[in-house]
C-alpha cells in the first residue's frame, strides 16, 4: 500500500475512534449516547454550583460558577462522570447591593435544587456528586442535604468537602503572599485560580481600586447576624486579589483537581449509601404504620 493511502488509513481509524468518544457535559451529549454515558459514569453525575456575585473590581460575576466549571471539567478527562450544565442558584443575599448579583429567594432555590436532584434521578442517574464553588452556600447546602432524608429518594447526594491535607496547606502557607486570614472574597487565591484558568477574563488593573480589608464596622462577641459580611466587607471585596499569579493558582487548581478525583473514584464505588438509605426509609415507614 502506498504512504499516502496509509496516511488516509490512519486518519479514518483516529478519527473513527475520536467520535467514539462521549462528552463528559450533560449538554453535549447526543441523546442516543446517554446510556453508554451512565455506564460509563457508575450512573455518576456531577452538579458543579457557582453562583453570579461581584468579585472585587476585577474578577468576572461569574467567577465561582466559571471555577466549578473547570475544576469539573478538568476532573472528569481522567475519571468520568456526566457533568451537569451551569447551575448558578444558590444563597447569595449577601451580595444583593452589587450590580450583577442574582439572589433568587430562598424557598426557591431549595425547590429547584432538590428539582434538579430529582430530574437528573430521572434520567438513570443514582448518585450525584455536589460540587459546591461559593462560599456562601455550604451552610445551605448541608441543610438541604440533611432535609433530602425529609422523604424517601432512589438517589444519593455526595457533597465534596476536600480534606485536609497537611503538606499541601504547609506548602499553600509558604507560596501566600498576602496575610492569609483575610482573604475570603475575590482575594489572592481566587484570583490566582482564575487568572489560571481564564485570564483572559481577569482585569488585574483594576485589582486596587477598591478597598478589600476588614471595616469592623460590628463587633459582638458570641452573636450572629445576617449583615456580618456586609458590615465587614461593603464592597463585597475580601483580600488582596493584586497579590494573585496565576503560578499559584496552578498549585492551588492542580491540588483540587486531584483531590476530586480521588473523591469521584470513591463515589462511583461506593455500594453502601443507597442500601443503607434505604433501610433507613424502611424503619421510618414501619414506624409511622
Amino acid at each position: 500500500m502506498k504512504p499516502y493511502l496509509l496516511l488516509l488509513v490512519a486518519l479514518l481509524l483516529s478519527g473513527f475512534s475520536f467520535a467514539q468518544e462521549i462528552p463528559a457535559r450533560w449538554d453535549e451529549l447526543v441523546a442516543s449516547d446517554f446510556p453508554k454515558a451512565l455506564e460509563k459514569s457508575s450512573k455518576t453525575c456531577i452538579l458543579p454550583i457557582g453562583i453570579l456575585e461581584k468579585h472585587g473590581p476585577h474578577s468576572p460575576i461569574g467567577t465561582d460558577l466559571i471555577h466549578v466549571r473547570e475544576w469539573a471539567s478538568r476532573a472528569v478527562k481522567s475519571e468520568y462522570a456526566v457533568v451537569f450544565p451551569d447551575y448558578f442558584y444558590g444563597q447569595i443575599n449577601e451580595a444583593r447591593q452589587q450590580p450583577g448579583t442574582f439572589a433568587l429567594p430562598s424557598k426557591v432555590i431549595y425547590e429547584l435544587l432538590e428539582a434538579t436532584c430529582d430530574e437528573i434521578a430521572r434520567n438513570g442517574f443514582d448518585k450525584i456528586v455536589i460540587l459546591n464553588g461559593h462560599g456562601g452556600n455550604p451552610e445551605f447546602l448541608e441543610f438541604f442535604m440533611q432535609s433530602l432524608l425529609n422523604k424517601r429518594h432512589n438517589y444519593a447526594v455526595y457533597l465534596y468537602r476536600p480534606e485536609n491535607d497537611p503538606d499541601y496547606a504547609a506548602e499553600y502557607k509558604k507560596l501566600h503572599k498576602s496575610p492569609i486570614n483575610g482573604d475570603l472574597h475575590a482575594g489572592e487565591s481566587e484570583t490566582a485560580t482564575l487568572l489560571y484558568y481564564r485570564p483572559d477574563l481577569m482585569r488585574m488593573d483594576r485589582a486596587t481600586n477598591e478597598s478589600g480589608a476588614d471595616q469592623k464596622r460590628s463587633d459582638l462577641p458570641g452573636l450572629y447576624t445576617p449583615i456580618w459580611w456586609y458590615s465587614s466587607f461593603p464592597n463585597h471585596y475580601a483580600g488582596e486579589g493584586d497579590k494573585a499569579t496565576s503560578e499559584f493558582g496552578k498549585f492551588i487548581t492542580d491540588h483540587e483537581i486531584a483531590s476530586f478525583i480521588k473523591a469521584l473514584k470513591e463515589v462511583k464505588a461506593d455500594n453502601k449509601t443507597i442500601p443503607l438509605q434505604n433501610e433507613f426509609y424502611d424503619r421510618v415507614d414501619k414506624l409511622n404504620k
